[in-house]
């Protein structure tokens, strides 16, 4: 494993995605066990996308945690799909995390809730109830975080969630994972986790592999920080650390 600092951002370079799972999965279980013998809970923001997989499965492995002190959010739903639709990201972390370990509450963003912008609000209010402690994210290949887009995201944005449009860029990547057949099936809007309620989790673990994720990785650790490339702002955060494979990191 290969090691740099971008800023105040921790870089750590590995050689497969298995190799960057277990990685993100080590420091962010150590990290969750300290912070469960400080406090009586620890509330966890959690990403939807493949490139989490191996970081989640690692981490439902990791021994000695006690899940049932910890709440569960996550950063982004679609807006007008099915709850228990196979594309949603709740759904998605229910078979990779949600479902498998004794949380004391998992939080949902709710795809098919009558009145979007009434689900942003109640979840912006959960959010403000019980503070991030521990974000696990990625980067999408558009460099947005959560679905936090060039053109969407705010680095001062007062909502801390929000209904996005996104960008052909971002839907396309669905396609790119296999999350959908078409781009012409992929949603329009999403509610999303803006990035002042990213940040303000204490500690961020970002795990971003696969060769269609390169540019994005370069980007984050080279252009200016602005929200042209959304991610560069995990380089002003005093506790993040960003996990690449040989694929995604090739060229730093």
């Amino acid at each position: 494993m290969q090691t740099m600092m971008k800023d105040k951002l921790k870089v750590r370079m590995l050689l497969s995605r298995e190799e960057m799972g277990r990685a993100a999965a080590a420091d962010c279980a150590a990290r969750l066990r300290e912070l469960l013998a400080q406090q009586e809970y620890v509330n966890m923001i959690f990403a939807a996308a493949p490139s989490q997989n191996e970081t989640l499965a690692a981490l439902v492995a990791a021994p000695d945690i006690d899940w049932t002190r910890v709440r569960a959010f996550h950063m982004d739903e679609y807006v007008g799909l099915a709850t228990g639709a196979p594309q949603t990201f709740g759904t998605y972390l229910r078979e990779h995390i949600f479902g498998l370990l004794p949380f004391a509450a998992v939080h949902y963003l709710q795809p098919d809730a009558p009145d979007a912008k009434a689900e942003c609000a109640r979840y912006g209010e959960l959010l403000e109830t019980y503070p991030a402690d521990i974000c696990c994210l990625g980067i999408g290949e558009n460099g947005h975080i959560a679905f936090n887009d060039p053109g969407v995201a705010d680095f001062d944005d007062p909502k801390p969630v929000k209904i996005a449009t996104l960008d052909e860029v971002c839907r396309m990547q669905q396609v790119h994972d296999g999350c959908f057949p078409t781009l012409e099936a992929v949603p329009k809007r999403a509610m999303t986790l803006t990035i002042p309620s990213l940040v303000r989790a204490k500690y961020m673990f970002c795990s971003v592999p696969g060769k269609s994720k390169r540019v994005a990785i370069r980007r984050t650790l080279t252009e200016p920080i602005t929200a042209d490339c959304p991610a560069t702002i995990l380089r002003r955060h005093p506790h993040a650390i960003l996990y690449c494979d040989r694929d995604s990191s090739l060229g730093l």
